[in-house]
């Protein structure tokens, strides 16, 4: 008799089995949550581009598509959210900002290092940024990356400056998130 066919192992193997399911299936559905919400996300986007202010991207949402980031080098475009909770962060970068952000010049960008702001690891010193919102669109350069301790420096909103501020949480590979250092990119407008 193999020691796998008494029925107390296969018991065990079957606990391990659902537990492995069970573990596989929670480090993906934050990724996969995360890809849907794009789509319903462009879709909301696509919305208020054509004169639909707020136009939520599900039924229940509590948050809207405010602007679109796009970083031509690695191809990327993210849209962001309205309200930087942690409950839209699951969804896609969010505007920090309380002030709307076709009101501000210094815009402040936060996203999950795992998921939506996970490219910020590769960005380089002069990539070009874009900011897309319903009123303009807006070309930045990045000019400095670096990592902040938030118990010793905060980030401060100025609207006498204009630049975009992205900003996750530091370090990439973390094997908990949250911490207090960040990873903060500043990029200013093509022009300056």
């Amino acid at each position: 008799m193999s020691l796998l066919t008494t029925p107390g192992r296969r018991w065990i193997l079957a606990a391990v089995s659902l537990a492995a399911a069970i573990l596989s299936f929670d480090a993906l559905w934050i990724p996969v949550k995360a890809g849907v919400a794009q789509v319903l996300l462009k879709r909301s986007w696509h919305q208020t581009l054509a004169g639909n202010p707020g136009a939520k991207p599900w039924p229940w949402a509590d948050t809207h598509a405010v602007a679109v980031l796009e970083v031509p080098r690695l191809g990327l475009s993210k849209i962001v959210l309205e309200g930087s909770s942690g409950r839209n962060l699951a969804f896609g970068p969010t505007l920090v900002n309380a002030t709307p952000v076709d009101e501000t010049d210094d815009r402040i960008l936060s996203g999950h290092r795992d998921t939506h702001f996970h490219f910020l690891k590769d960005l380089r010193d002069g990539d070009l940024l874009k900011l897309v919102t319903p009123s303009n669109s807006r070309e930045y350069r990045v000019r400095w990356m670096e990592t902040v301790d938030t118990r010793q420096q905060q980030l401060v909103i100025e609207d006498g400056i204009e630049r975009l501020t992205l900003m996750t949480c530091y370090p990439f590979d973390a094997p908990a998130a949250g911490g207090p250092l960040r990873w903060v990119v500043t990029a200013i407008p093509t022009e300056l």
